[in-house]
This record gives C-alpha cells, structure tokens and sequence, in this order.
C-alpha cells in the first residue's frame, strides 16, 4: 500500500495489524481500549495519518496519566522526515543550499513532538531501529544555545546519542515523534 493510499479509514486497520504483530510493545493494553480511546478522539486519527503518511508507523509504546503513547516504531527513521535540519533558527541560520524545511517545524505542522533522548533510548529497548539511519532529538536548550542539536542511532547492538551542528542535514537523518492519545 502506498502512502497516498492510506485513510482514515483503513488507518485504524493498519493501527491494529500492527499493535497485533508487535505486542511486546504494549504489554498488559488490549486493542480494544485504544480503539475505545481512538474512536473517542478523532483528532488524534488525523495526527496519527500525517505520521503514518510521511513513514512512521506510529505504535502503542506506553501508557501514562495523560493517555495512550503512540511514538514512531518504523525500523528506520520515517522516510518522508529526511534531510530537515534541527529547527527554524539552524534553517534561517544556513546560507547556502538550504534544506526544504526543520524537524522541529515538521513536527510541530504535524501535531507531534520530536522524542527526546530519554524517550529515544526507550524506544530502542522495544527492538532494533535507525541501524542505516538516525533520527534528530528533542535536544536540551543548553546544547541548543551553542548551535548544536542531538541524534541517535544504534549500531553495534547498543543505542548512541551523538551531537551536530544544528544547521545540518543528511539524507539518512530524520526525526521520531510521538502523540498522545487521551483515555476519554
């Protein structure tokens, strides 16, 4: 199926296929109250499709006070994300050969918020992702202030977090976000 395929309304078909596949993910939830919840929120189906639609394959990861916690689980880091630098100020801040837009600013057109290093590192103990690619974090304002930004990956079976300059980009580098949908 491509991505153009995908709608709202086989997207909940596709949420589950997945949540099904991949139970180690969300032990102890059963799909039937993400459904709930899902059906419940309809906005959050929208934010759901823009991850879906640009390669996220957003899953079930966990549950907190707020909701359901839906993060990119894609093996590699969501295609239609790549070669963004870090966010608008690293954008405006380039002179040449500009990238089409920022992850920050992606993210938040879509209604997601980009993992941080801690949610990152999470993520990777639910399986192996980003073995070709990396994908921009969350990165902490004081890291930011100096014109860097934060990315991981895992190579060599453990997860790294490495830094950057914020203005660059790469055709290997995206970002993961997550979202949260709310129990009721």
């Amino acid at each position: 199926m491509t991505q153009e395929e995908i709608h709202l309304e086989n997207l909940m078909e596709r949420l589950k296929e997945r949540f099904l596949e991949h139970t180690n993910r969300h032990e102890n939830m059963s799909w039937e109250k993400v459904e709930a919840a899902l059906n419940k929120h309809p906005e959050s189906l929208e934010t759901l499709l823009m991850m879906e639609r640009t390669g996220g394959e957003p899953d079930v990861v966990a549950m907190d006070d707020q909701g359901y916690l839906f993060y990119d689980c894609s093996i590699e880091s969501p295609k239609g994300r790549r070669s963004y630098c870090y966010d608008e100020a690293a954008l405006v801040a380039r002179k040449k050969h500009k990238p089409e837009d920022s992850a920050m600013n992606c993210a938040k057109n879509m209604g997601i918020v980009m993992l941080s290093e801690e949610e990152y590192a999470y993520l990777q103990t639910l399986g192996s992702f980003d073995l070709k690619t990396s994908s921009w974090l969350r990165t902490p304002n004081e890291v930011r202030e100096l014109g860097g930004a934060l990315f991981g990956d895992k190579r060599y079976n453990r997860t790294f977090t490495y830094h950057n300059g914020a203005d660059s980009y790469y055709a290997a580098r995206g970002f993961r976000g997550k979202t949260t949908v709310p129990y009721s």
